[in-house]
């Protein structure tokens, strides 16, 4: 996976997972990335190919359980696990560190000396250049705070929010679980977590900051869907915009961000998948705003967002090895 032009060295922890596979599978691509080791203490020594196969043929290397020193580590661990990580390694203090997991992203911000700042570019993306430790978002909190955050900066969330969010199978993780099986996803629905979703403390933190102020309740309904990756949210307020304005007011907050798009038409979930993009759709329906968002929950979600906030903190093109094609059919 070496590249001549490559200047920014990365280690990737956690690497026998999904988002570790995706991480790698952007890096292969970006044209100022190399990736020194990927740490899984339970494939040690083995191909990183063994684990995914998409990747043979892109990388010859294998498994370590041996950190060494990089410009960059991503941490694609479980959920909880980051921060004991890094109080039991030693992880040199001019590294910058990505954690994709959920320690750092409400509270506590901090490990040590390592302060951590929320890692959504559409918003944070000033801070996100000058931080040598980020938050990566939520994949859910992703698509409902990008499909939210230009009403929330115009002050005008004012009516309870509802969200019904529909995610592919890959948003649980590799590890195995009956909600993960074929036999129980394939041609099946079903919510979990009704209103008490773990990325509500981060939508909730991000949006009352843009506010400047209190926001009104948001009333989350997570599916699981019946497809391996993506997430399509619809959500609904009522609100005083008319939908020219609606629309004008979306596509100036985005106008200077490369990777979300505000649509004229419908959005569909193909279009997205693969890529670092979120489509958002805004319609009025009588008093009720209605806004579409569909990100691919693996990249925009996790893996693509990460590496643009390693671009901006590496003083790099935002969209650097992020030009990702979906396949529209």
């Amino acid at each position: 996976m070496q590249k001549d032009t490559a200047n920014i060295t990365i280690g990737i922890v956690g690497g026998a997972g999904y988002t570790a596979g995706e991480l790698l599978r952007i890096l292969a691509g970006h044209p100022q990335a190399e990736v020194k080791f990927v740490y899984s203490t339970s494939s040690a020594g083995s191909p990183v190919s063994a684990v995914h196969g998409d990747l043979l043929g892109e990388t010859d290397l294998r498994f370590t359980d041996t950190l060494t020193d990089v410009d960059v580590l991503f941490l694609c661990l479980g959920h909880g696990l980051s921060a004991d990580f890094l109080q039991k390694n030693s992880v040199a203090s001019r590294t910058k560190v990505i954690d994709l997991g959920n320690d750092f992203r409400v509270t506590p911000t901090s490990c040590g000396a390592r302060s951590f700042t929320y890692g959504l570019p559409e918003v944070f993306r000033g801070q996100i250049r000058a931080a040598d430790n980020v938050a990566n978002p939520g994949c859910f909190a992703t698509a409902i705070q990008l499909a939210l955050l230009p009403l929330a900066q115009g002050r005008l969330l004012q009516s309870e929010v509802h969200v019904t969010a529909i995610t592919g199978s890959t948003g649980a993780g590799r590890s195995l679980s009956e909600s993960g099986h074929f036999s129980y996803r394939s041609g099946n629905l079903a919510i979990y977590k009704p209103f008490v979703h773990q990325h509500l403390g981060e939508i909730e933190k991000t949006l009352t900051a843009a506010q400047g102020g209190s926001i009104p309740p948001i009333s989350l309904i997570p599916v699981r869907g019946c497809f391996t990756r993506g997430i399509f949210a619809t959500l609904y307020t009522e609100c005083s915009l008319s939908a020219e304005e609606a629309e004008r007011l979306y596509e100036t907050f985005y106008k200077d961000h490369p990777f979300t798009f505000v649509l004229n038409r419908e959005v569909s979930l193909k279009e997205v998948i693969n890529t670092n993009k979120c489509f958002l759709r805004v319609q009025k329906i009588g008093k009720k705003l209605l806004v579409t968002s569909a990100i691919d929950n693996l990249v925009k979600g996790a893996s693509g967002q990460a590496v643009q906030n390693m671009n901006l903190m590496c003083g790099l093109d935002e969209t650097a090895g992020l030009r990702l094609k979906p396949s529209g059919f």
